[in-house]
C-alpha cells in the first residue's frame, strides 16, 4: 500500500513540474518573482514624495530674502543681508539663480487711503529687487549668474523666544515641557499652564 501511495505521489509530482516546466506562464501566476523588491520600491516612492514637498519649502525659505535684511521702510541692504546673499552666491556646486522676496510688510497703512497702500508695497518691492540684483551681480560678476528674484508672502519662521524658553524652563524643572501652542499657551505634565 505504501508503495502504490509513493508512486501515485511521484507521478503526481512529475506531471505537475512538467506543466509547469512546459509552460513558465502558469509559476508567474501563481507567485510574484519580484517580491518583495516591487513593494519596497511603492513604499520608498511613496515617503519620499512627501518629503520632497518639505524639503522643497525648506529650500525656498532659505532662498528668500526676508524683510529685516532691509533697513525699515528703505530699499538699503543691512549688513546681515550682505552676508545671506553672499552666501546664497556662492552656493556649490553652482548657485540657486532664483531668489525670493518676502512682500514689504513695513510699510505703513493709512485707512483713508487703503490704494496707496498697495501702490507704496509694489513699490518698495520693486526697489528691493533691484538693491538684490545689484548686489548679486556685482558679487558674482563674470560667473554670467542671472539671479531671478520673485516676491511671495510667506509666514515667519520660528517661534517666540519667551514660550520657547519657558517650556525649556519647565522641561529642566522636572515637568514634562513641550512646545506652546500658536496662542501661546504650555503645556506641563498633567495640566497646562502660562
Amino acid at each position: 500500500m505504501m508503495n502504490g501511495l509513493i508512486q501515485r505521489g511521484l507521478v503526481t509530482a512529475c506531471l505537475v513540474g512538467g506543466v509547469v516546466v512546459s509552460n513558465g506562464c502558469v509559476y508567474r501566476k501563481l507567485v510574484d518573482p519580484c517580491w518583495p523588491e516591487r513593494y519596497e520600491y511603492l513604499a520608498r516612492q511613496e515617503v519620499n514624495e512627501a518629503f520632497c514637498a518639505q524639503v522643497n519649502n525648506g529650500h525656498v525659505l532659505d532662498q528668500t530674502v526676508w524683510n529685516y535684511h532691509f533697513e525699515a521702510g528703505t530699499d538699503k541692504l543691512t549688513p546681515g543681508a550682505l552676508q545671506h546673499l553672499a552666501y546664497l552666491a556662492r552656493r556649490r556646486p553652482t548657485p540657486d539663480p532664483v531668489l525670493y522676496l518676502q512682500t514689504a510688510q513695513d510699510v505703513p497703512y493709512d485707512p483713508a487711503a487703503p490704494e496707496r497702500y498697495a501702490e507704496q508695497r509694489t513699490g518698495l518691492d520693486g526697489r528691493r529687487i533691484e538693491s538684490v540684483k545689484k548686489f548679486l551681480g556685482a558679487q558674482t560678476a563674470g560667473r554670467g549668474v542671472d539671479f531671478q528674484v520673485m516676491v511671495h508672502d510667506p509666514s515667519e519662521v520660528g517661534m517666540a523666544a519667551q514660550p520657547a524658553a519657558l517650556s525649556i524652563q519647565k522641561m529642566y524643572q522636572g515637568v514634562r515641557g513641550t512646545l506652546p501652542l500658536a496662542t501661546g499657551s504650555i503645556s506641563g505634565g498633567s495640566g497646562s499652564s502660562q
